[in-house]
């Protein structure tokens, strides 16, 4: 099981909204050769963590599977970021388009780059409840916590569904 988080909060040059860029995102990931689509989460609305003054995130989560070596899709991953417009300024800062590998199979891996599981995934609501759709028998490889249980435990955070100004809800 191989668990990806995806975010945006800012549109990009050409105007595409976050969630749009999330989504377009989700196809380049698709597509990773030797990989392959199970399932992908729905859209939540999320502020920054830490709180700023940055526009809202568009947050969701793909769980593919495949045989890939962490450090080729995490390269590969990050390709599709600068593809998008991701510019790598200060930690935190608002972006086009963020990418991270949450869990590559249960590995546990403190070093080379990626570091697995990621490290702040059990301290965010952006990334347990959307891993929650995809994936709600998921145990942290290291905490030995599931998902419910670790969402349970998290200070309170803001976390919505997704809609986009003049979307239907439920739709």
């Amino acid at each position: 099981m191989i668990l990806i988080a995806i975010g945006a909060n800012l549109p990009s040059r050409d105007g595409t909204t976050p969630v749009e860029t999330c989504e377009a995102a989700v196809a380049a990931i698709r597509a990773i050769p030797g990989l392959s689509f199970v399932a992908l989460s729905y859209w939540y609305r999320t502020k920054a963590i830490p709180d700023s003054s940055q526009p809202d995130y568009c947050n969701g989560m793909i769980r593919m599977s495949g045989e890939i070596e962490p450090a080729t899709l995490l390269r590969k991953l990050q390709d599709i970021e600068t593809r998008f417009g991701r510019e790598r300024s200060s930690p935190n800062a608002a972006r086009t388009l963020d990418i991270d590998i949450i869990d590559m199979d249960g590995v546990v891996r403190a070093t080379p780059d990626p570091v697995l599981p990621h490290p702040r995934a059990h301290q965010r609501a952006f990334v347990l409840r959307p891993l929650l759709d995809v994936a709600s028998v998921w145990r942290h490889p290291v905490l030995r916590q599931n998902v419910i249980t670790l969402l349970a435990e998290l200070p309170p955070q803001s976390i919505e569904p997704w809609h986009d100004e003049g979307e239907r809800r439920g739709k």
